[in-house]
């Protein structure tokens, strides 16, 4: 079975929500775990996962902000701060990341996908 982990980071946008509750309806869909990371790539870093599935977005979308926390970090640039998310990814058994968010988002889900980990 796959696992699969999304996150949400910066600043809180339109659709947060409703991008969640994508993945983690099609997650489930596909019959596998689905993970959400609290307060974005901080959350990532402090391995705070949460198991979740339909029920969890049941109810999400009229809702601003992100349900799963953003918060900014700019300490991912380092590369031992990366490997310690890489780390908690592992130990989780998750397989892949969904990130949700910006350009400075991408920039960090770039800096994971360059060291091996597959991020949407």
């Amino acid at each position: 079975m796959k696992r699969i982990a999304v996150l949400t980071s910066g600043g809180d946008a339109p659709g947060m929500n409703a991008a969640i509750r994508a993945v983690i309806r099609t997650s489930v869909g596909k019959g596998w775990e689905a993970f959400g990371v609290r307060n974005g790539f901080a959350g990532l870093v402090g391995g705070t996962f949460t198991p979740m599935g339909s029920r969890d977005v049941s109810e999400i979308m009229q809702r601003g902000g992100t349900i799963l926390g953003s918060a900014r970090a700019p300490q991912f640039a380092e590369e031992n701060v990366r490997r310690q998310a890489l780390h908690h990814l592992a130990a989780n058994g998750i397989e892949a990341l969904v990130v949700i968010g910006g350009n400075g988002s991408q920039t960090g889900a770039h800096a994971l996908s360059a060291m091996g980990f597959p991020v949407v």
